[in-house]
């Protein structure tokens, strides 16, 4: 029998073993782990590369986009670099947001995002920016380059969750806050040192 080159005799790890896409920073793979019918927590184990049950989420509030990460990138020094708040990321693969006309209603999937801007936000002192994207063959979205294309109030739902995702009811302050919005070509600089980061972290 004649396989693919590269053929993965195991699944390969989401983060480690997919690519990142031939086109990046423009056009990246995301690797989608929440859904915007999620009222759940997933994230990818790092250890095994399959989904693990994160938490509840803590508001009412649900996930205006698709939520995944960009594969064989890393928020280290570099990217904390970027950030005037901070001088490291969290530690975890590069976040992204991918908009969609039509409703995704599964998780683990593949896609291909355009990417289109930012939001800069900090978590307990450590830059964990969200990457926004809209789906690349998605026609709806065909015309939209940069994040000013898009209208304010996708924008505003994004930064509103991202602001208050992590909010415990009945606490008034957090630890966590979007500091600002930023556009296409911010964006692919931030895709660009966190793949540095991969590098200096993982190796090739």
């Amino acid at each position: 029998m004649n396989f693919p080159n590269p053929f993965f005799r195991w699944r390969p790890h989401p983060w480690h073993g997919l690519e990142i896409g031939e086109a990046a920073p423009s056009i990246v793979n995301a690797f989608i782990e929440v859904t915007s019918f999620d009222a759940i927590k997933y994230e990818v184990d790092k250890m095994t590369g399959y989904m693990r049950v994160d938490r509840p989420q803590r508001s009412s509030s649900m996930p205006p986009s698709l939520y995944g990460f960009i594969p064989r990138t890393y928020c280290g020094d570099r990217i904390g670099s970027l950030s005037k708040h901070t001088e490291k990321g969290d530690g975890d693969p590069l976040d992204i947001c991918v908009l969609s006309e039509r409703p995704i209603d599964r998780a683990e999937v593949i896609l291909s995002a355009r990417v289109v801007g930012g939001l800069h936000m900090i978590d307990h002192g450590e830059a964990d920016d969200k990457i926004i994207s809209v789906l690349n063959n998605d026609t709806y979205y065909s015309n939209v380059e940069d994040i000013n294309d898009l209208p304010d109030v996708l924008i505003e739902r994004l930064r509103h969750y991202f602001s208050t995702y992590k909010l415990i009811p009945g606490k008034k302050e957090t630890d966590v806050f979007v500091d600002r919005v930023y556009g296409r070509d911010e964006a692919k600089d931030v895709i660009e040192a966190s793949m540095a980061d991969y590098v200096d972290m993982f190796g090739e």
